[in-house]
Parts: structure tokens; sequence; C-alpha cells
């Protein structure tokens, strides 16, 4: 691998799975959908929440704008983050080069729960 993650290395028993989602997902805020897809991602991480990763494609990328906030996690890479335009800061994170092992997420798009709607359709 040209990019393994360390957290892998350190805690093999660590496990993120990651599978299409079973049905439709869309994000609102406000009553605006921001994001509507067939093809997002369900990942699942130990105890973790699921998150659901969506395809730039079916995000409107055009209602979002690049935050400087950023994190890394070690087992998934360095995570990027987007604020709605007008509103909530640090909504969506992306891990645009992530891991190989996480390769699967690379420019996907996932939603904070707190700050958005969430709904499986």
């Amino acid at each position: 691998m040209a990019n393994p993650a360390p957290g892998f290395k350190k805690r093999p028993e660590h496990r993120i799975t990651v599978s299409p989602a079973a049905r439709r997902v869309r994000v609102t805020a406000g009553g605006e959908v921001l994001a509507d897809s067939h093809g997002a991602l369900a990942m699942k991480e130990g105890d973790y929440p699921l998150v659901y990763y969506f395809p730039r494609k079916d995000v409107r990328m055009e209602r979002l704008e690049r935050s400087t906030h950023s994190t890394h996690c070690p087992f998934k890479g360095d995570a990027s983050y987007f604020s709605l335009k007008g509103g909530a800061r640090d909504v969506v994170w992306s891990y645009e080069q992530p891991f190989d092992e996480m390769a699967a997420i690379r420019e996907y798009l996932a939603f904070y729960p707190d700050k958005v709607e969430i709904a499986e359709l």
C-alpha cells in the first residue's frame, strides 16, 4: 500500500465497515434538500452511530463553502470541512485523500446529524 493507515497498524482489531446504503438517503436543513442519494455509503465504526457518506454528484455543492477547519483520524486520514453558505458552520466533512484502507469514501461527504436532518426513504 502506498498510503496505509497508521491506526490499523497500532490497533489491528479496530473495525470500520463501508457498504452501500440499503435505502435512498436525503439530507435537509430548514426544509431545503442538500443531498438526495441512491448511492450513499453506510459506514459503521466500532460503537459509533452509523454515518452516511454521499457522492458529491448527489450533494448540492453550490450551497456549501469550504471551511478552514480540519481534523485527522489515524484510520481514515485528514478531513476537510464545509459550511452552509449563510448558515451553520462545519456541517459537512470529507476525506478527500483518505488512507488506502478507506479509499471507498474518497471525495464523499458526510453530514453532522445534529446540524441537519438525515432521513432514510
